[in-house]
C-alpha cells in the first residue's frame, strides 16, 4: 500500500512517528485507516533500523471512535450484520504485542476503538487535553479488541467496571492516577515527550525487548508461577549466549555505551 490515505509516517532517528491524518473528522476510525495502520508497523518491524513506534493524532483528537458514516452503517447494511470480525480484531492485538514497542501519543478524545486499540500498547502517554471513554454501552455495543482484558489489566476492576457500564468520559489525569495512561504531559510537549521516551526504548536490543513484551503478555495473568518462570529460564538461557548479550558484557567492560542497533 503506502500510499497513506488517512495516515502519515515520519522516521525520527530510530523511532516511527504514526499520525491519524483525518483532523476533521477527529481522526475516526475506518477499515482504511486500520489497514494502514497495521502495514506500517509491519514495515516499521521490519526496518532494523527502527527500534520503537510512536503514534499519535491531527488536530485537537486523537481518534473519536469509530466513523459513525463509515463503519457503523457498513455494519448494518451487511447481511450478516458481522462487522469487522474477530479474526481481524485478533490479529490487531496479535501485532501490537508481538511488534516492536509501540507509544500511544494521545492529544485529545479518544473513545471506542480510539481506546481500544491503543489498551495492549506498551504505553500511554497522554496531553493534559486527552479524555478517554468506553462509549460502546451508548451505541448499544460491547467493547472490542480484548479490551474488556486489557483495561482491567491497567486500571483494575472496579474502574473497568465503571467506565464500561457508564460510558463516561476520563480526564486525562484521573486515567493517569488509574493507570490508563503512563503520565500526563502540557499539550505542547505531548510529541517531544513520547519520542523521549520511544528514543530511550529504542536504544534497548530489538530481540530482548520483544522477548520481553512475550513474556509481559503471557505471564502477566498467569497464576502459575512454575510456567512464569519457565518461559522466562528458556528465553534467559537463549539470551545468555546471544550477541546483544556480549555486546552489553563488553561495552560494560570497556566503560562505553552498548551498541545495539
Amino acid at each position: 500500500m503506502q500510499n497513506y490515505q488517512q495516515i502519515s509516517v515520519e522516521n525520527r532517528g530510530a523511532v516511527a512517528l504514526l499520525t491519524l491524518q483525518r483532523p476533521d473528522r477527529l481522526n475516526a476510525w475506518t477499515p482504511r485507516m486500520a489497514e494502514e495502520l497495521m502495514e506500517a508497523i509491519e514495515l516499521a518491524n521490519a526496518d532494523p533500523g527502527t527500534g520503537a513506534i510512536v503514534l499519535t493524532g491531527a488536530g485537537r483528537g486523537f481518534c473519536a471512535g469509530a466513523d459513525v458514516r463509515d463503519a457503523f452503517q457498513r455494519h448494518e447494511d451487511s447481511p450478516s450484520g458481522s462487522g469487522r470480525g474477530p479474526a481481524r480484531e485478533g490479529a490487531w492485538v496479535h501485532l501490537a504485542r508481538t511488534s516492536k514497542p509501540l507509544i500511544a501519543a494521545v492529544n485529545g478524545v479518544a473513545v471506542g476503538v480510539g481506546l481500544t486499540m491503543i489498551l495492549p500498547f506498551d504505553l500511554i502517554v497522554a496531553s493534559e487535553r486527552a479524555r478517554f471513554g468506553m462509549f460502546f454501552v451508548k451505541m448499544g455495543l460491547v467493547p472490542e479488541l480484548a479490551s474488556t482484558y486489557y483495561l482491567v489489566q491497567r486500571v483494575g476492576f472496579a474502574m473497568a467496571s465503571e467506565m464500561c457500564l457508564s460510558g463516561r468520559l476520563v480526564e486525562a489525569e484521573e486515567a493517569a492516577a488509574h493507570g490508563l495512561a503512563n503520565r500526563v504531559v502540557p499539550a505542547e510537549k505531548l510529541v517531544d515527550e513520547a519520542l523521549a521516551q520511544a528514543d530511550t526504548i529504542a536504544a534497548n536490543p530489538d530481540r530482548q525487548l520483544r522477548m520481553i513484551k512475550g513474556l509481559l503478555t503471557r505471564n502477566g495473568s498467569d497464576p502459575d508461577l512454575d510456567a512464569v518462570m519457565k518461559r522466562e529460564f528458556e528465553l534467559l538461557r537463549a539470551c545468555y549466549t546471544s550477541p546483544e548479550h556480549s555486546e552489553a558484557i563488553a561495552a560494560f567492560t570497556e566503560k562505553r555505551t552498548p551498541k545495539f542497533r
